[in-house]
């Protein structure tokens, strides 16, 4: 249970109520009845019968009995029914059972509210009524079901009709699901004019190109739009409908078995439920109905069974909750209340119940029923069919039993008992294989494959028989010159076989010879190849965030911008200084901004650095600013992109299209199957590219494989090889082999088809059945079990390519060796300036050129010492006649110098 809080209320209530009754305990045996009232406008009597066996029904377990009274009021008589209504509160009922017209039972709804009396109302509901008893599933599940019932069909595009505006929830529901990439619905309203008539409507239907139809609306209204769209002309093969009112299985539906049109539908029961049959018994005693003939079709509507399963809850109610209720005035002037009516509304709510009931598990959520199952249903020859089971919360799925045969309507032209001998490629999968099993298979039990469960699924449809062998990798072909076939073409032509599916394409040449059925599977030809390889990062991968024209610009930027410097500083007096400032008067001014430091002074800005040199005349602030700005976007530019670059590298495939597989880009070589449709296509087209193709192939009988598997294998063994094979067989294949993909768009357009024998009598048979499975999902289910189930999940979802990778050496390679040259490059100048230094030097005081480089090179590599004595008398500068000062004159001067001692 789900109502902790109401049990401490309930248990509460309960001892109070013992009390005031005199005792400790509930007297189940005090001989007293609940009385509950029906407000019924059914002219037919049958709501009433089943109220009343709905009670008979469940007193045979109660203590209290529960007593109907029912009144019969006219159809949409509210103040007929707001007089009866008065009447009953006057009786004192516990509870009141409302009428089908909705605008009444909303007026007897508002009446009950006021007096706190519980008002039960089986039907859809038209909006919030919170104090409302129903048991109806909602506009929101309704649409859930029909939501999952489309997708299993695969519709792209259908037709909404409703009824009126109250159904329209049902819609908006649907179009939330749906979202953004839902199918095309186009929304019509049958009942415009509101007189019945909906034909104007319907020939609208028939005039569109949509023959899908998806059908909310009362019973009654439902019912006549099916009649009167056999009257215009839309109830045949042609079309498909799904009905989303409860109460199909109560149509009459005969007259639409065999016009082969597909009516799909919802039902809350079967008609063989032990409840159901007692039910349409009492009615047959009482009222002399009978049942439908049709199967899966009952009399009993989802008013009746929600009024006996609500007399249920009540009763159920009444076994843990006391309840006596009072006799009222429903006169205005007075304010009394049914004393427990609301506790007793409130603990309905909480009970979950799961047996006895016709329509299944009573659970609510709030006011809200939930926990129920829909049975889904199709119209077959021989009736409503149940073929899948919707519950909220699960998957659905069809799950068609195998179709009942009639043999009464067998022709001459059924397949019913009839065998076939059906030729398959063990070696084509997912087509066909052999079955892996530790025990001895024999027969059709040793194969699978998704032609298997496709003969298997006509066979269910159309009753054959059938026998499977295999037919080797030869598909066959035919020679117009000799009139000979071959392979699989032979074997049918010749009467040792009935049927052959594999992945065996419809041509105009097989078709001179045999016929096909429509295609079960469309498809092209496509290139097989590896997957596109990593290439090695470039040296200078660091420069990729910018282009070659943003490097350029951005160089001119930064030597326009360092003259910009150099000239404006020296126009801006402010930037002259003194270079003495101890001298308030100088001689001479200096300028910071010379051609060398306004190199620097940009570059430090450039690389986010900053240097020594200071604006501070007005101008060259501003453009310092301008470039500082400048810096800032170009830099933080290339960081944001710098990672990208250098952590992910795009594959790069030597071949994207088959104009570069026809050129042997990259020395890319390409074959085929040796014989099949594939191969024809090529031999046979007239375009220049792939005539250019053939010509290649006939040159290169090494490049073409007997069958698909070894192509693959090629491929899969080397980079410099692709194989031209059928688009639905690349998808099977690269599911299951991580490094293979496809490459281009496809070369042609082709389909899939069951070859049979020439005017073969069942050929049309056969199309109708491949058509009903195409648009029950069937086809598109049996492709997903073997492409994407059997077999797959090798590959990781997630490519190798996905997020961010350690960087490898490769990736920085480029910037060290950018430090390694500048360092290079940075000792050479430092040399040689060191070179032209010694040898200025070395003029300037007349010695031996080599005999400076040697003495300034012992300074050099003196690495403990980091001052350096401009003066010594070891030094061959102050031998030299040029040098100012000798050691001796210092000596003397020093002397001189010093103080006298006493």
């Amino acid at each position: 249970m789900h109502f902790p809080w109401l049990v401490v209320i309930f248990v509460c209530l309960n001892q109070v109520q013992a009390q005031f009754y005199g005792g400790s305990t509930y007297d189940s045996s005090a001989g007293q009845s609940i009385r509950l009232g029906l407000i019924t406008d059914d002219a037919t009597d049958r709501i009433r019968q089943t109220f009343e066996h709905a009670i008979s029904v469940v007193n045979s377990e109660l203590g209290v009995p529960l007593a109907g009274e029912t009144e019969l009021v006219a159809y949409g008589n509210s103040v007929q029914a707001f007089a009866q209504l008065c009447r009953l509160m006057q009786s004192g009922v516990g509870a009141v059972f409302g009428p089908a017209a909705k605008h009444t039972a909303s007026h007897l709804l508002n009446a009950c509210d006021s007096k706190d009396i519980p008002f039960v109302y089986p039907h859809l509901s038209w909006g919030s009524h919170p104090d409302g008893f129903n048991l109806h599933p909602s506009p929101e599940d309704i649409a859930h079901a029909l939501y999952d019932i489309v997708n299993q069909f695969q519709w792209s595009r259908f037709i909404f009709c409703y009824e009126s505006a109250e159904y329209l929830n049902i819609l908006d529901h649907l179009m939330t699901l749906y979202g953004v990439k839902g199918p095309v619905i186009k929304v019509m309203r049958y009942d415009l004019n509101l007189n019945g008539n909906y034909k104007s409507v319907l020939r609208r239907i028939r005039k569109s190109e949509d023959s899908r139809i998806v059908v909310v609306g009362s019973t009654e209204g439902v019912a006549e739009l099916l009649r009167q769209a056999q009257q215009v002309g839309i109830m045949n093969e042609d079309y498909t409908y799904v009905i989303g009112n409860l109460d199909l299985h109560t149509f009459e539906l005969e007259e639409y078995k065999y016009s082969e049109v597909n009516i799909t539908g919802i039902r809350m029961f079967s008609p063989d439920q032990e409840a159901v049959r007692d039910l349409v018994e009492k009615l047959h005693q009482e009222l002399g109905e009978s049942e439908p003939e049709n199967t899966g079709s009952t009399s009993i509507t989802m008013s009746m069974a929600l009024t006996y399963d609500a007399v249920r809850v009540i009763a159920e109610t009444t076994k843990h909750l006391p309840y006596q209720p009072q006799m009222l005035n429903c006169s205005e002037r007075h304010d009394n209340v049914q004393p427990d009516g609301s506790t007793f509304r409130n603990y309905m709510r909480s009970l979950e119940i799961k047996e006895k009931t016709i329509t299944g598990r009573i659970f609510f959520e709030g006011n809200v029923r939930k926990g129920f199952a829909f049975d889904v249903i199709e119209l077959q020859t021989s009736g409503l069919v149940k073929i899948g089971t919707w519950e909220e919360g699960k998957d659905f799925e069809f799950e068609r039993p195998p179709q009942v045969v009639n043999f009464n309507d067998i022709d001459d032209s059924s397949l019913v008992n009839k065998t076939f001998k059906v030729l398959i490629s063990v070696a084509t999968q997912p087509y066909a294989s052999l079955v892996e099993s530790i025990d001895t298979l024999v027969g059709n039990n040793q194969y699978q494959g998704y032609g298997v469960d496709l003969i298997k699924e006509l066979a269910d449809k159309l009753g054959f028989n059938f026998t499977f062998q295999d037919g080797g990798n030869d598909y066959g072909s035919f020679n117009k010159t000799t009139n000979s076939t071959t392979g699989m073409l032979k074997e049918i032509v010749e009467g040792r076989a009935d049927l052959a599916i594999t992945d065996l394409t419809i041509t105009s040449e097989r078709e001179e010879v045999i016929d096909f059925s429509i295609p079960f599977m469309n498809l092209g030809i496509q290139i097989l190849y590896v997957k596109p390889q990593k290439a090695p990062p470039a040296l200078f991968s660091f420069m990729d965030p910018f282009s070659s024209e943003v490097w350029l610009y951005l160089g001119i930027a930064y030597v326009g911008v360092s003259l910009c410097f150099f000239i404006i500083g020296r126009l801006s007096p402010i930037e002259w200084d003194n270079p003495f400032p101890c001298i308030e008067e100088p001689e001479e001014l200096e300028n910071q901004f010379t051609i060398n430091n306004s190199l620097w002074f940009t570059t430090g800005a450039l690389l986010q650095q900053g240097s020594e040199i200071a604006p501070k005349a007005l101008s060259t602030r501003t453009i310092s600013a301008i470039w500082w700005f400048f810096t800032l976007i170009m830099v933080s530019s290339y960081t944001a992109n710098l990672a990208a670059f250098l952590t992910i590298e795009n594959p790069t495939s030597p071949i994207n299209s088959v104009k570069d597989l026809a050129e042997n880009k990259e020395d890319v070589q390409y074959g085929a199957k040796r014989t099949g449709s594939t191969r024809n296509f090529f031999s046979t087209s007239e375009d220049p590219l792939y005539m250019k193709m053939n010509e290649y192939l006939n040159a290169h009988p090494e490049m073409l494989m007997e069958n698909n598997q070894d192509g693959v294998d090629r491929v899969k063994a080397s980079t410099k090889y692709a194989f031209l094979m059928e688009s639905t067989s690349i998808e099977f294949n690269t599911v299951r082999e991580c490094n293979l993909t496809k490459v281009g768009d496809p070369l042609d357009e082709k389909g899939y088809g069951i070859a049979m024998v020439k005017n073969w009598p069942y050929r049309d048979k056969f199309n109708n059945a491949l058509l009903e499975l195409q648009e029950q999902g069937v086809l598109a289910r049996l492709k997903n079990k073997w492409w994407n189930e059997v077999g797959a999940g090798v590959c990781s979802a997630k490519s190798d390519s996905d997020g961010p990778s350690a960087l490898e050496v490769e990736n920085l390679s480029g910037i060290y060796a950018v430090l390694a040259i500048g360092s290079i490059i940075s000792m050479i100048v430092a040399i040689l300036c060191w070179c032209f230094f010694v040898f200025k030097k070395s003029k300037h005081y007349a010695v031996p050129f080599c005999d400076a480089l040697a003495e300034e090179f012992k300074i050099v590599i003196h690495f403990s010492e980091n001052e350096r004595v401009l003066k010594s008398a070891q030094s061959i500068y102050s031998r030299s006649r040029n040098s100012s000062q000798s050691i001796e004159s210092l000596k003397t001067d020093s002397e001189e110098n010093m103080p006298d001692e006493d």
